[in-house]
Order: structure tokens, then C-alpha cells, then sequence
């Protein structure tokens, strides 16, 4: 699988439990016993597959700006109203849902950082595609930053993950050799 091609077996152990048992399902995200929109639309959701060694998703975002918001205001209905869709949410930080699934769209990889067609230090950044996944991704941020900010963050995020792409082939042929 696409999301496999950089890592050895057992980094990628974990990921075939989800990736290609319960991908696309609805239960993913919708808890097959309690299938209500309200739990979807939380963060922890997310949480249930993107954490971990392989997925350190949720500890980025728990532990960041955007996160702690979240977690101190959550229980909060007038800033968290988790009964109105996500189409017109107005909370008060943003969660997993109201970037990755934009006005309630399904499709998270819309929204996502990286393609699954290729691995993370393997993206192309200048190709036309990954300048339009930026340009949606300053229109998501621009609901609260400027979208130079959001420019400027994601540019950052650029230079992290090259960095850690280069770290992580230094690494890998260092126990090569």
C-alpha cells in the first residue's frame, strides 16, 4: 500500500488492522453502538486510530494551541455544540472534524496532509496538486488567521517534515549499516 512504501513491516503492523479492514466503513468514525453524529463530530474519535507511534496525530494536536482549547472547552455547549452539523459549526477552536471534514464532507483525505498515492518525505511540493492542497488548506485556517499566517505555518510544517524525512533515512541507514 501507498502508505507503506517508506516503512518496514512491523512500523506498518498497526496499520493494516484499520487501513484495510475499516477504512471508508462508517462505523470508523460512527461507533457501531452508539451511531450519533454528536460522537463523531469530537475529536477522540480521531483519536481511536490516529495516535500512537505511528499516528502521533492526536498527541500533536492535544498538546498544541488548537488542542487545549478543545480540551478545556469541550463539555461547554455554547462553545462546542456538537448537535448542530458540522456544516454550520461555530466552535470556538477548531477539532479534527471542522479541518478534516470541511462543512461536513466525507472525504478526510480532502483535507488531509499528506496523499496516500505517496509517502511524506516523497511529496513532490511543488507540483500544481500540492499548491492546491495548500490553497484549501489557507481557506480552513482563514476562518480564524490570516491567510499569510496560514501560509507561513504551513511552510513550516514543509521544513519540519523534510527535516524529519532526512533524519529518518539517516537513520534507517545508519541500523543498515
Amino acid at each position: 500500500c501507498a502508505w507503506s512504501i517508506e516503512r518496514p513491516p512491523g512500523d506498518t503492523a498497526g496499520c493494516t488492522f484499520c487501513h484495510t479492514s475499516s477504512e471508508e466503513r462508517c462505523s470508523t468514525c460512527h461507533q457501531r453502538h452508539q451511531f450519533d453524529p454528536k460522537v463523531a463530530r469530537r475529536s477522540e474519535q480521531c483519536k481511536t486510530c490516529h495516535w500512537g507511534k505511528d499516528h502521533r496525530d492526536w498527541e500533536a494536536y492535544d498538546i498544541g494551541l488548537h488542542g487545549v482549547v478543545y480540551q478545556v472547552n469541550k463539555w461547554k455547549p455554547q462553545q462546542f455544540d456538537f448537535s448542530k452539523k458540522l456544516s454550520d459549526a461555530d466552535y470556538v477552536g477548531p477539532t479534527c472534524q471542522y479541518c478534516h471534514m470541511r462543512g461536513g464532507h466525507h472525504n478526510v483525505q480532502r483535507f488531509g496532509t499528506v496523499y496516500t498515492s505517496m509517502g511524506m518525505s516523497m511529496a513532490d511540493r511543488g507540483a500544481p496538486i500540492w499548491n492546491e492542497k495548500r490553497d484549501r488548506w489557507v481557506s480552513v485556517c482563514d476562518d480564524c488567521h490570516s491567510p499569510r499566517f496560514a501560509r507561513e505555518q504551513l511552510q513550516a510544517l514543509d521544513e519540519a517534515v523534510k527535516d524529519a524525512g532526512l533524519k529518518y533515512r539517516e537513520t534507517f541507514k545508519v541500523a543498515e549499516d
